[in-house]
């Protein structure tokens, strides 16, 4: 997401659509191969009048590939960090208001309750992802030494 973002910074918005369009196709490609021709097409389509945007992305390249390793169901979820930036920002928020914990014990509580508080002002009032069960699917397919307890 980052990248895309920093991607339009070199951009006229007039361009924004075309160029999204196109990002998304190298970003949702089936395999690194695939990626890798889509940036070539890309690059060749816009270097001459954005070298900037085309050069951040070959500067991030080796940064980006590996995002490409994960399975399509978890792409999506690294792909938008807006639940993580969300609760880090709850966290810091609980944090700030309450100054300074007597020990190690009561941030971790502290932190614990905001984790798990129901947010009445959301439509999702329990926090739970769309389709979390594919996406637990895949994770423990992937990563299952390291998953444990109930999901």
């Amino acid at each position: 997401m980052h990248l895309v973002r920093n991607t339009l910074r070199y951009v006229s918005k007039k361009y924004w659509s075309t160029i999204t369009r196109e990002m998304r196709e190298i970003y949702t490609a089936p395999s690194l191969p695939a990626a890798e021709a889509l940036f070539a097409e890309f690059a060749d389509r816009w270097r001459e009048q954005y070298p900037a945007m085309i050069n951040s992305w070959e500067t991030s390249w080796n940064e980006f590939i590996p995002f490409l390793e994960f399975p399509p169901e978890l792409r999506r979820i690294v792909y938008t960090t807006n639940a993580i930036e969300s609760l880090n920002a709850r966290f810091r928020r609980a944090v700030r208001h309450r100054g300074h914990f007597p020990n190690e014990q009561a941030a971790l509580k502290v932190l614990y309750l905001v984790a798990t508080e129901r947010k009445h002002n959301r439509e999702n009032l329990t926090g739970q992802i769309n389709g979390w069960k594919t996406i637990l699917n895949t994770l423990t397919i992937h990563y299952g030494n390291r998953l444990n307890g109930t999901y």
